[in-house]
């Protein structure tokens, strides 16, 4: 599937097969391999990564996230970046997402629940969708 002008993989990014090549089959747990599939099939011309923590805190906390969701993450990083920023909070509705512009990277991600009582360090921005 493909999401216009963002491109979405997990990192550590996965290299693509060439083209003649039948991929190799995967060992392991079929939801690790969709979730993988996923990630990488939501491509196109932008790339956002998302650290492997953040998969992991997206995973806990049952963060779904959709294409409009993906597409208003994007346009987030690319607000910030045009103003200079290098760390942001991004608040997405009830989610906050800790991402490096500079990397495009979604490094972590908190419910509203998960964000009572946090302490926000290391940016220099805040950047909220809608």
């Amino acid at each position: 599937m493909t999401i216009k002008g963002v491109h979405i993989t997990p990192e550590p990014v996965v290299r693509k097969p060439d083209p003649g090549r039948k991929p190799p089959k995967q060992a392991g747990n079929s939801a690790d391999n969709f979730r993988d599939v996923l990630f990488r099939e939501l491509a196109s011309v932008e790339q956002i990564k998302v650290s492997a923590h953040a998969q992991k805190r997206m995973q806990e906390r049952n963060i779904v996230l959709g294409n409009e969701d993906w597409h208003k993450i994007n346009d987030a990083m690319n607000r910030a970046r045009d103003k200079g920023a290098n760390n942001s909070l991004l608040i997405h509705g009830e989610l906050a997402l800790i991402v490096s512009v500079k990397n495009r990277t979604v490094v972590s991600a908190m419910d509203e629940e998960s964000m009572q009582e946090h302490v926000f360090t290391n940016i220099d921005s805040a950047v909220i969708t809608k």
